[in-house]
């Protein structure tokens, strides 16, 4: 049996999608943090992107492979490549998505926040389109999507704390499916205790509107 490493930052969602599949595949696998303020040295040598997450394969033989790209270490892990095929569009949408997010979590004035949140609601109306009953995206079933979707959604568990922001408002398929997929175990394992302290940390380094509005409210 392969060796596998799952090269990490604690909050990337990037690495959450690649955590989420692993648990959901039930695949024994080591997962190393890293400071990407501070790259170590072995990490760079084997990062093409300097990014992460990474994905470390040491076979039996004492060969080994390092996959980088969360969509690309998703499908490797994936079973099934015509589901693959279908939903490789709205992993990359997710990533569009968290695009936005990323602006709308470190916007410093409320112009800014409010062109952000327009986005994110036009990206989430247009996922209402695609849903089916659920729970999950394609219906019964959990898989790649969910795992991408999952962190993005994770954000408004902190968020929603801070204020009604409203984005997903009469999006009752949305709310369901973000409603099915924190209750997932492989979801809620992704991340460590601290995640919403360390998010809150985020929030004030990059002075955000979002916590100046709910400490004014």
């Amino acid at each position: 049996m392969s060796r596998l490493t799952l090269i990490s930052h604690h909050l990337c969602p990037y690495v959450q999608r690649a955590a989420i599949t692993l648990l959901e595949k039930g695949v024994p696998f080591e997962r190393i943090n890293i400071d990407l303020a501070n790259k170590p040295d072995w990490f760079l040598k084997i990062s093409p992107l300097g990014k992460v997450p990474l994905l470390r394969i040491e076979e039996e033989d004492g060969s080994e492979a390092v996959l980088f790209e969360s969509s690309v270490i998703c499908e490797y892990l994936a079973a099934d490549p015509l589901t693959r095929a279908r939903h490789r569009g709205w992993m990359e949408f997710g990533s569009s998505v968290l695009s936005d997010l990323w602006g709308y979590e470190t916007a410093q004035d409320a112009l800014q926040l409010d062109a952000k949140r327009k986005a994110l609601i036009a990206k989430f109306a247009t996922i209402e389109s695609a849903l089916t009953d659920g729970p999950y995206f394609a219906g019964s079933s959990f898989g790649l999507v969910d795992a991408v979707f999952a962190p993005v959604f994770r954000y408004f568990d902190l968020f929603d704390t801070l204020g009604d922001s409203g984005i997903f408002d009469g999006l009752e398929r949305v709310k369901r499916w973000r409603k099915a997929l924190s209750a997932r175990a492989s979801v809620r394992a992704a991340v460590g205790p601290d995640y919403p302290q360390r998010l809150m940390e985020f929030l004030e380094k990059h002075s955000s509107i979002l916590l100046r509005q709910s400490a004014a409210a």
